[in-house]
């Protein structure tokens, strides 16, 4: 995955008409000028489109899905029933996206974006094919759709590889261990691997690989490379180079923007995107999806794409959230999130399988829209997927069939912004034509196929975090992750007490990794709990092997995507009794305790407003005032040696209950379908916000409905950008909007407002002034004694 997102370029393509004799009363045909799947000039009107069945083009090879950078880590933790309606949306042929093929990371116990893979060999001597999720991950694929491909990768290794030599015998051999551990313990066979995430390739190693995997029967095993962000090189190193070009199955480039330069296209060898996607699950992502899907075969001759990552089960305060076409991210409630990004996928998943064709020249790009045909291995069946996401107005496409294709009714699928996967009429070809015409902003999908779905499992309602939380680690096996922790840097697991008896979290790994170079790692730390904590206190027993420190955290809002602190607070103490309390920029205080290695401990904090109170071992030592973060999850941390953790504990101030979540909000106006007046009550402050529509010119106001009349006296918002310029708080006493707070510019960042106790079942932002349409993450409502 990259750091930053870089947008799809946006093609425009047209296409030039030649005068001809209509097909019905009042049309006109166009006979489209192709050349490689590309047509110029305008369209006056309908496009022709002939299907040839005796016309090839490449063979598909299917959209895929990307778990790494531990952006399936939650998805483990659910409760079966939802668990399994999670993966079936995301497996299950005909039901969902219904991906068909499967890449996830080799762990390399490093960060490669919003967590650590565990690696299946800590050391060189350690054998372990349980550790982490994508095992279970990948057999739950399988057992859904036992055709899915399934791929690898590495995005960073272990220190202990080639004496941190990425491309060394050593990582060539590990990569082995790792596909032959699959085939033995979980009866997994791998089609592909690869060499180091968008890292400059060593061209050896290929060579080193292809030679590693054949001498310990692994010769199925194909290698693709080089797995860099759209850069094509390897193609013109491979013409030089027999051997490497005999290595590599396979050109793989990541976010090629729908783009192949033409010696990747005649180089002999298929060409994917092997990692691609808008990293945005929404209506915005499912757009930006259907497009590429399209066009990296229309204009890059791509035959499979692959996307990051398959689902959002990554807390939402961790880099890139929302990359998933499914969000299930808050296991503790079972609650999930099917996204339109999902069923974008399904209007090429749901209507052809690896295997089929592409039908040159019927592939194109017109008047905004493109489209692809493909036909089935039996030689009969089609396809059609079109996207209109750049058109403006309707498309018109005659279709002719020919050359041996079905003849048959034709059904026809269609998602828009308003309403997903949606089936309607059939279409009925005579003699052997049809028209159609394709509304702006849709996917659809034509076909002469049935058995297409739209599951409808249906998950329960969210659930924030629990308030009162306790971990023991006594009920895990030794060797695995406990529930709910996401490890940024290290790695934390389940082992038993070297003090005492019974089972702790402990830190296992002493050597920082070969990092992958878009992230480098900070030092070992896991964080979990809620984004919308504020006030609330959390302690954990603690125990520092040898020499080194451990750290308590709270009030983390925002983990970042380098090595440097999260934005919240730590509490950090060595073995010799040092203690500092401070935030991500600066101490706040310190000083020294009886405190000592090889020896338990326990660390507390406890946060109440602007207060932050340290103790140890239940002797309070210090509290500080301090704004810089307001509220946030919990974390534990350690240097680079063991340490062990236990009996964590989180108790969350009862008056920190916001009266607000999960209740219905309505607004003045809303801008579109990804910014609903709800996403202001659903406890996701970072990803799902409100905005009223551009251009208002009434008041704009936000209003939540408690359900019943309640008592509160504290609201709490979160502006989005710096946009608002004035407002006012108000609550409904049943005749009227009655003031209860008001304020001027409130900034990007939270504003809190106590206000004389009132009874209502309802309370609003008014908004007087902006500067800029009005947008807001969150409203909160508490009634604080």
């Amino acid at each position: 995955m990259r750091r930053q997102r870089r947008a799809p370029r946006r093609a425009q393509v047209r296409c030039a008409p030649a005068r001809g004799s209509g097909v019905a009363p009042g049309w006109r045909v166009v006979q489209l000028a192709v050349v490689a799947g590309l047509c110029s000039g305008v369209v006056a009107g309908p496009v022709s489109i002939t299907l040839d069945g005796r016309q090839g083009g490449r063979v598909f090879e299917g959209i895929g899905a990307l778990s790494a950078g531990a952006s399936s880590r939650l998805l483990m933790e659910y409760p079966e029933a939802q668990r399994s309606q999670v993966l079936d949306y995301l497996f299950k042929p005909h039901y969902g996206a219904g991906f068909q093929h499967l890449k996830v990371e080799i762990g390399g116990d490093v960060n490669s974006t919003d967590g650590c893979e565990p690696s299946h060999q800590h050391t060189r001597a350690d054998r372990n094919f349980e550790r982490g999720y994508e095992w279970w991950l990948m057999r739950e694929a399988k057992r859904r759709n036992p055709e899915v491909f399934l791929d690898c990768l590495e995005w960073g290794a272990p220190a202990w590889i080639g004496n941190g030599d990425f491309n060394s015998q050593d990582n060539a051999d590990y990569i082995a261990e790792f596909l032959l551990g699959a085939r033995r313990v979980h009866g997994l066979n791998f089609d592909f691997t690869g060499g180091w995430n968008e890292t400059r390739a060593d061209m050896g190693f290929f060579k080193r690989l292809r030679e590693t995997l054949d001498r310990r029967g692994l010769g199925a095993v194909q290698i693709v490379a080089a797995d860099h962000i759209n850069r094509w090189s390897l193609v013109d190193v491979m013409a030089g180079d027999a051997t490497l070009a005999q290595a590599v199955a396979v050109v793989g480039v990541h976010y090629p923007k729908t783009q192949s330069p033409p010696a990747a296209q005649a180089c002999g060898k298929r060409i994917w995107a092997s990692e691609d996607g808008p990293w945005k699950e929404n209506w915005a992502g499912a757009a930006a999806l259907a497009w590429a899907y399209n066009r990296n075969y229309i204009t890059g001759r791509m035959t499979k794409t692959i996307i990051w990552s398959p689902v959002t089960a990554y807390y939402n305060i961790l880099p890139l959230p929302g990359s998933g076409v499914l969000r299930a991210n808050t296991p503790w409630s079972g609650h999930y999130e099917v996204k339109p990004a999902l069923w974008a996928t399904a209007h090429t998943t749901q209507f052809a399988a690896p295997g089929w064709q592409y039908l040159d020249p019927a592939c194109l790009v017109t008047n905004g829209a493109s489209i692809v045909a493909l036909k089935s291995t039996n030689g009969a069946d089609f396809s059609i997927i079109v996207e209109t996401m750049e058109a403006t107005d309707v498309v018109e496409a005659v279709f002719e069939i020919g050359g041996g294709l079905a003849t048959g009714p034709v059904h026809v699928w269609r998602t828009s912004v308003k309403e997903q996967f949606v089936q309607l009429a059939d279409v009925t070809p005579e003699a052997g034509r049809f028209h159609f015409e394709f509304a702006p902003g849709c996917v659809y999908s034509l076909t002469t196929t049935t058995g297409q779905r739209k599951g409808d499992a249906a998950a329960p309602p969210p659930e924030l975090f629990p308030d009162d939380y306790r971990e023991d680690f006594e009920r895990y096996a030794p060797g695995s992750t406990p529930r709910y922790f996401a490890d940024q840097a290290g790695i934390f697991e389940v082992a038993r007490r070297s003090k005492g008896e019974g089972q702790c979290l402990r830190q296992v790994v002493t050597a920082k990794g070969i990092e992958w170079p878009f992230h480098l790692n900070p030092p070992p730390e896991t964080f979990l709990g809620s984004e919308v904590w504020s006030d609330y206190a959390v302690s954990a027993d603690t125990l520092i092997e040898r020499a080194g420190y451990v750290a308590l955290f709270g009030r983390v809002g925002r983990i970042q995507e380098d090595a440097s602190a999260p934005d919240g607070y730590c509490l950090k103490v060595d073995q010799d009794g040092w203690w500092e309390l401070g935030d991500a920029r600066h101490a706040l205080a310190s000083g020294r305790v009886a405190f000592g290695a090889n020896t338990w401990h326990r660390l507390g904090l406890r946060f109440r407003g602007d207060r932050i109170t340290a103790s140890f071992d239940g002797q309070e030592v210090a509290t500080v005032r301090d704004t810089s973060y307001g509220r946030g999850m919990v974390g534990l941390g350690c240097g680079w040696h063991g340490a062990e953790f236990d009996n964590v504990a989180i108790t969350v101030d009862p008056d920190d209950a916001n009266l607000a979540f999960g209740h219905h909000a309505k607004a003045s106006s809303v801008a579109d379908a990804d910014t609903v007046a709800d996403n202001v009550t659903d406890g996701d402050a970072v990803t799902t916000r409100w905005c009223a529509m551009p251009g208002w010119k009434e008041t704009p106001w936000l209003e939540i409905d408690l359900g019943a009349p309640t008592e509160f006296n504290s609201t709490t918002f979160r502006p989005f950008e710096d946009r608002l310029l004035g407002y006012k708080i108000q609550w409904w006493d049943g005749v009227a909007w009655v003031e209860a707070a008001t304020g001027g510019a409130p900034g990007p960042g939270w504003r809190t407002h106590l206000f004389p106790r009132v009874r209502s079942d309802r309370v609003r932002l008014l908004i007087t002034a902006a500067r800029d349409t009005p947008s807001v993450w969150e409203f909160e409502v508490r009634n604080r004694h």
